[in-house]
C-alpha cells in the first residue's frame, strides 16, 4: 500500500514537471503588446455597441431639420453630402415639406425619409 502511495506520488510530480516544462515561457514586453492589442480590439467594440445603440434610440424618434449635424442627416437614406449641407445652410425650417418647397430635396427624396425628419422650433 505504501509503495502505491508512492508510486502515485511520483507519477503526480512527474506530471506536473512535464505538464510546467511545456508551457511556454512569455516574454513581458510580448505580454504587454498582446494586452494592449486586446484592450484596443475591446474599446473598438465596445465604442461599435455604444454607437448601434445610440442609433437604435434615435431611429424612434425623428431627426430634427433645424438642429441635426451633417453626420446624423447622412444617416438618412438617400441623402448626399450636398444635400446634406444645403439642409443645414437653409435653416430654419418651419416645416419639413420645405425641403421640397426650396428645392432641396426632389418629391420622390423627401418620401424617402419624410417619416424619419421634423422641424421643431
Amino acid at each position: 500500500m505504501l509503495a502505491q502511495i508512492r508510486f502515485h506520488q511520483l507519477a503526480s510530480v512527474i506530471l506536473l514537471l512535464g505538464l510546467w516544462g511545456c508551457t511556454p515561457r512569455q516574454n513581458p514586453q510580448d505580454l504587454k503588446e498582446k494586452t494592449a492589442e486586446t484592450t484596443a480590439e475591446i474599446k473598438r467594440d465596445a465604442k461599435a455597441v455604444a454607437a448601434g445603440i445610440r442609433e437604435g434610440w434615435n431611429r424612434d424618434k425623428p431627426l430634427d431639420l433645424n438642429s441635426a449635424s451633417k453626420e446624423q442627416l447622412l444617416t438618412l437614406p438617400g441623402l448626399t453630402a450636398p444635400e446634406a449641407d444645403r439642409i443645414i445652410r437653409d435653416r430654419p425650417y418651419r416645416d419639413a415639406s420645405e425641403l421640397i418647397t426650396r428645392h432641396i430635396l426632389s418629391k420622390a427624396e423627401y418620401d424617402k425619409i419624410s417619416d424619419r425628419i421634423q422641424a421643431s422650433r
